[in-house]
């Protein structure tokens, strides 16, 4: 597992889909982020909300994860946004340190989409974001940056990871994901 900037190579208007929102019971850090990805390549890091964007006010409890069908990085597993439920705790990290805390609610609406796939150590990694400008990525030389902002050419904040997982465990198998 290594943390490392992905080079942005392609964003695609993909339209809508249901997304899932992480509402937690506590104050999240500007630097509070969960690892998002649509395959077990590896995924993107995606912040809080916890900063006022152009259309949104600040909302310091939630993470807007995406695409309901992506995985979420976690301590040597993944689970899919879609399975995720109140109550459950997540480890949050800031590139610093990890917190534990609970869900206290999954909000999941309709809502347009980008799909952002990046460059990362020879391989593709890509997340499946909601095409708004209160998501935010970790970008290498202007820190925090708004989905709608990302341009390729830009290095993002990124997790590799070795595809292959069943029931979120690492298996090993021969196992494609595009």
């Amino acid at each position: 597992m290594s943390k490392d900037y992905a080079e942005v190579i392609n964003i695609e208007e993909i339209g809508e889909g249901m997304r899932v929102c992480l509402d937690f019971i506590d104050v999240l850090q500007p630097a509070d982020g969960l690892y998002i990805g649509n395959t077990g390549h590896g995924y993107l890091k995606v912040l809080a909300e916890n900063r006022e964007s152009r259309d949104y006010p600040a909302r310091p409890f939630r993470i807007n994860c995406g695409a309901f069908h992506q995985y979420l990085y976690q301590e040597k597993k993944t689970h899919y946004l879609h399975e995720l439920s109140p109550g459950e705790k997540l480890v949050l990290t800031d590139e610093g340190s990890e917190r534990e805390i609970a869900i206290g609610r999954v909000k999941i609406e309709k809502r347009p989409f980008v799909r952002v796939e990046c460059r990362i150590e020879g391989h593709i990694v890509s997340a499946t974001l909601q095409k708004s400008s209160s998501v935010y990525l970790v970008e290498e030389n202007e820190g925090e940056i708004s989905i709608l902002d990302l341009k390729e050419g830009h290095h993002v904040l990124g997790l590799m990871d070795k595809p292959g997982r069943h029931l979120g465990e690492q298996i090993d198998e021969v196992i494609v994901e595009k």
